[in-house]
């Protein structure tokens, strides 16, 4: 086993005969998060499943502070998933933070992806400090942008890292349902609890500390891969305006769908709508 299938707990499943998907899940998640999509790939297609790096099943030794304070470290791991597996072409599917991350990828390896599926995702990420902000969640204001919104200064990222910091569990159990959109009783915020609590807590306050201070909308027009854009329609995390923005910026052929579900994590809560747009989009292509 490498070194990069084991620090990713890299698994790849199904028979491949129209080519390989590659499955990225969001930040307190692991490849489990895709449990109810991988089923209906694998007879048709070779699925790469992974965990990125901080993610509660990896090894914590493996998780380099330095590497992982920007994107880039996250989208130069993808790029070294897909050369240790000899993939030469592939449909990427992110969900959130990862489909930012496969964007990064694709702009310094187009060849590498046929198209990217992004699944509720934003370009700057301090959005999701609307949500996240639990405590203080009426604090919001527009950015400077006209066409974009959302977002806290550093005082209020000072606040909510260190609840996290003080009280990772306390801060879980208050994030899991906010972020999922429902009670505690839910399987599916329970599910989402557990990976995130799973997540050793420095770890995952400097995962949350890169992502929820990046800002990736000037590279947005250096996106040459076509994306599918899926949206919840109640996403505290990611308004359905943003998917609207991130159409009008890609420097791709891109396409977005707005689905009847709720919460950030869709694929979990809601996969009775969302498996079967997802399998849409991975099979048919953007219409010229």
């Amino acid at each position: 086993m490498g070194i990069v299938e084991e620090a990713h707990n890299l698994r790849v499943v199904g028979e491949g005969k129209r080519g390989v998907i590659v499955l990225a899940h969001g930040f307190g998640t692991d490849q489990s998060v895709w449990k109810h999509l991988v089923p209906h790939l694998v007879a048709d297609y070779r699925v790469v499943l992974f965990d990125t790096m901080g993610a509660g099943p990896t090894n914590p030794d493996y998780f380099d502070f330095d590497r992982y304070a920007t994107l880039e470290g996250y989208a130069l791991d993808l790029l070294a998933i897909l050369q240790e597996l000899g993939v030469q072409s592939c449909i990427y599917v992110g969900h959130s933070v990862s489909a930012v991350i496969g964007a990064l990828a694709s702009i310094s390896r187009p060849d590498l992806f046929t198209k990217l599926v992004l699944l509720s995702a934003s370009p700057s990420m301090k959005i999701m400090l609307v949500m996240l902000n639990i405590c203080k969640i009426s604090n919001f204001w527009y950015l400077n942008d006209v066409d974009y919104y959302g977002g806290f200064e550093q005082d209020e990222l000072d606040q909510l890292f260190e609840a996290m910091r003080s009280n990772y569990k306390a801060w879980c159990s208050g994030f899991a349902p906010l972020c999922v959109g429902g009670d505690m009783e839910s399987v599916a915020v329970q599910e989402f609890s557990r990976t995130l609590f799973n997540i050793r807590p420095d770890i995952a306050l400097s995962v949350a500390q890169t992502i929820f201070q990046s800002d990736v909308r000037s590279l947005l027009p250096l996106v040459s891969v076509p994306c599918h854009i899926v949206q919840s329609t109640k996403d505290l995390a990611v308004p359905v305006v943003v998917s609207e923005y991130l159409h009008k910026h890609l420097g791709s052929d891109s396409i977005v769908e707005v689905m009847p579900s709720e919460g950030h994590l869709p694929q979990l809560s809601s996969p009775d709508i969302v498996v079967p747009v997802l399998l849409r989009h991975i099979q048919h292509d953007i219409a010229v």
